[in-house]
């Protein structure tokens, strides 16, 4: 209660904004997220994004798809130097190459608020530790930095992506109705989060689910991650 008898949110007598995360190379046991250049990685990301022949993965996304590698190296040159969205390149370990893009976008250093998004993730990381591992990196290095809460938005008729943010751990917040207008139609925005308190569980439950002994010699994983 504030002295007028009114209740207001808990005091954060040590609060400080946040730095803005920096283009730098974040790095895992089988992967790393490094700054976007269209010169190091357009021809990986675009060869691996050709292996989507139905362009499935482009459905829910406000680029793409893209006939041709001319046509993807523009696009990706005109993003590799901006500051919010700040992309990266998810690079796979076991080859060295790219297979897929993320980024940090609107970044709130007053608040200390950042969402992840902008996850063109093509066949070849789909579904994969390497996948985890890096939205693991990213998400750490958001708490590290001190943010507070760290968001999650998607259409909200994309299934795979609302199942993937639950499995990392994002709680549901509700639906935006007609939040954006792209690709010629309208979209209800679904809104997730985790926030600094939850952090260290899940922190725990990634270091585990990404530990090699959860996993079986095909791969296999042997306990589920949980998102909770």
């Amino acid at each position: 209660m504030n002295p007028l008898g009114q209740p207001v949110g808990p005091p954060l007598p040590e609060w400080r904004p946040p730095a803005r995360p920096q283009h730098a190379v974040l790095r895992g046991r089988y992967c790393r997220v490094e700054p976007l250049s269209a010169m190091r990685h357009a021809a990986d990301l675009h060869a691996a994004n050709s292996l989507d022949r139905d362009g499935r993965m482009w459905t829910y996304l406000f680029s793409g798809p893209f006939a041709t590698l001319e046509e993807y190296t523009t696009w990706l040159e005109a993003r590799e130097n901006s500051t919010d969205p700040l992309f990266f390149a998810v690079i796979d370990g076991a080859s060295g190459k790219a297979s897929g893009i993320a980024s940090y976008l609107r970044v709130d250093t007053t608040h200390g608020v950042m969402e992840v998004g902008h996850l063109a993730f093509s066949p070849l990381l789909q579904r994969t530790r390497v996948a985890t591992e890096a939205m693991y990196l990213m998400m750490k290095q958001a708490f590290e930095l001190g943010y507070r809460r760290y968001e999650w938005k998607c259409d909200a008729l994309n299934a795979p992506s609302r199942r993937a943010a639950e499995r990392l751990g994002f709680t549901f917040e509700g639906i935006f109705r007609q939040a954006a207008v792209y690709k010629g139609r309208s979209r209800d925005t679904a809104w997730y989060s985790v926030i600094d308190s939850e952090w260290p569980a899940r922190e725990a439950s990634f270091v585990a689910w990404l530990d090699p002994a959860n996993f079986d010699k095909d791969g296999r994983q042997r306990r589920p991650l949980r998102g909770d």
